[in-house]
């Protein structure tokens, strides 16, 4: 009888029923927290693309045209004389979801976007494209 009073840990059956009771509550939760997290890489890439407007438009002021490609923004561009001293956006030009932003200049008018989480045009929800009519 006292090795049964001095028994200390658990069984095999007390362990499976604690992981499987974890393993319900993480699938219940789970979800929730990946969406919570796309939505935040959402509201992420919006301030980034107002960043990036705001560099275009001081590299406009400075040069009188939009660099043809990003690249313009963060490193010397021989296009443009009054370019820098500083690079005009000093982060990456990646977007939360690790794509590289569109941009595309054609004469005095750009555009720009993220493709947003399923990297491709197009998309619904937390997988559409987001642009500059989502953050003005």
């Amino acid at each position: 009888m006292s090795l049964l009073k001095n028994r200390k840990g658990m069984t095999l059956i007390e362990i499976m029923i604690v992981l499987a009771i974890i393993g319900s509550i993480a699938a219940l939760l789970l979800p929730n927290i990946t969406g919570q997290l796309d939505k935040s890489k959402v509201k992420e890439a919006k301030i980034q693309l107002t960043q990036v407007v705001n560099a275009l438009s001081m590299y406009y002021t400075d040069c009188g045209h939009y660099p043809q490609s990003l690249e313009g923004l963060t490193k010397a561009d021989p296009d443009c004389s009054n370019w820098g001293p500083e690079a005009y956006y000093k982060k990456d030009l990646k977007d939360p979801f690790g794509n590289e932003l569109v941009y595309e200049r054609e004469g005095s008018e750009y555009t720009l976007k993220s493709l947003g989480k399923d990297r491709r045009e197009g998309g619904s929800g937390n997988d559409k494209d987001i642009t500059l009519e989502d953050v003005q």
